[in-house]
């Protein structure tokens, strides 16, 4: 990874894009430190000390702690991927969506961008007035603006304009930084924690509330699931080809062996980003009306953890249908000769590779799930105040890993691609 990056840095091209994506994070970072007018933040961080376990721990995480700050950026990405969750599933429910999707091309997908965005303002705007809501019933808002509708219409639309403002930052990085900027956004969300939780660490251990044996289990966890991580994020199924061997003129083609290869986790850190902001808005509407230390509200009971697991199994199925479609590949291989020994053309090829898909898909599905929720239920068997958070810990390791390693390959495609096009210049 590091020999990658050093090879892109002497790239001008790649490295005026990776400055590019550094600026939009920075960007990033100055917007999470911008406070929202009318909140008492020193009050809202004592409010959101009790509340590490719940929903709104989990939504703060994922917004790098400037939820737990209001800032305009609190919001962070989740009205984005909850709008994208939304408009993806109606895709496959609404005809006119999937032929829009699927059959009107580039136009189409544009289309499909506009219609995510405008409901990612909409679902901003729902999430600004239960945040504000949230701060006003405990007393949160100064008083001399408690009871002024003009405030509470520059706080809810704040925190609206910086959901899209990040949204609108995340596709700049897209089209023209490094990597997916939305998976970017969350990474520096994610890392600008681990500095907090390294000196809490130590000073669990330096004051004897952790002891130092369990503080050396967790960093060798942590370094264990790394492995892990990258270990199954580069594995595949690779199923043998062959291909006929065809006469064109006085010349005789194919007759190689080749594999199609299938990644056992296809879906990659995306089932994991929608399982965490759709299992989270139950336990976000039950604190956001007040009912912030209710069981729905807690993100360390096995309730939480049961629906967790089945909306990353859920999603990675449903990533794995869109990327793949087996019947296409049977296709393709049929027009070029092709066949999987043992199986015949067209529909048996297919259906085999349906087969094989599914299992990988169920591997990569269990495997995400137990990252995820094994922290989960060892906080929620555990009562040591030092490992509070600790249900936060697998999901954002396996999302920093994830997105590492994705903008990686990104990095390599665009080396390798300049490679491409200057030997053919």
């Amino acid at each position: 990874m590091l020999q990658t990056l050093r090879n892109a840095w002497r790239i001008e091209e790649i490295r005026k894009k990776i400055l590019f994506t550094l600026l939009i994070v920075l960007l990033y970072r100055i917007g999470n430190a911008i406070p929202v007018p009318f909140v008492n933040t020193a009050l809202l961080q004592q409010y959101f000390a009790y509340l590490q376990n719940t929903a709104l721990g989990l939504l703060d995480a994922m917004s790098g702690g400037s939820f737990s700050n209001a800032t305009i950026f609190a919001l962070s990405i989740q009205p984005y991927i909850n709008a994208s969750i939304i408009i993806q599933l109606l895709c496959i429910a609404i005809p006119a969506l999937e032929r829009m999707s699927k059959e009107e091309g580039e136009e189409g997908r544009k289309k499909i961008a506009s219609i995510t965005r405008y409901s990612t303002v909409a679902i901003g705007l729902l999430q600004g007035f239960g945040y504000y809501m949230l701060m006003k019933n405990n007393g949160i808002i100064v008083a001399e603006a408690s009871k002024s509708v003009w405030a509470a219409i520059i706080i809810i639309l704040t925190f609206t304009s910086g959901s899209a403002l990040i949204m609108w930052l995340g596709e700049q990085i897209t089209e023209f930084g490094v990597g997916n900027g939305i998976s970017i956004i969350l990474f520096a969300s994610i890392i600008s924690r681990f500095p907090n939780s390294v000196i809490t660490t130590i000073q669990n251990v330096a004051n004897g509330s952790l002891a130092w044996w369990a503080a050396l289990l967790v960093f060798l966890g942590a370094l264990a699931l790394i492995v892990l991580i990258v270990f199954v994020n580069d594995a595949e199924r690779r199923i043998p080809v062959q291909y006929a061997k065809r006469v064109v003129g006085r010349k005789m083609y194919g007759g190689q062996s080749t594999h199609l290869p299938m990644k056992v986790n296809m879906s990659g850190v995306m089932p994991i980003i929608f399982a965490s902001s759709i299992s989270s808005i139950p336990a976000t509407i039950a604190a956001f009306t007040g009912h912030s230390q209710s069981a729905w509200a807690k993100t360390n009971t096995i309730p939480y953890a049961i629906i967790y697991l089945l909306l990353i199994i859920f999603f990675a199925y449903f990533y794995s249908t869109i990327q793949f479609n087996p019947i296409e590949v049977a296709n393709n291989l049929k027009k070029n000769g092709g066949y999987i020994p043992g199986f015949r053309p067209g529909k048996p090829t297919s259906e085999f590779i349906q087969r094989v898909l599914n299992k990988i898909t169920l591997f990569g599905a269990i495997y995400l799930g137990i990252i995820a929720v094994t922290p989960i239920l060892v906080s929620h068997f555990s009562n040591a105040a030092a490992l509070t958070g600790l249900s936060l810990g697998g999901t954002s390791i396996i999302i920093v890993v994830g997105v590492a390693l994705e903008t990686v390959r990104a990095i390599e495609a665009q080396m390798l691609m300049r490679n491409y096009k200057g030997f053919l210049s």
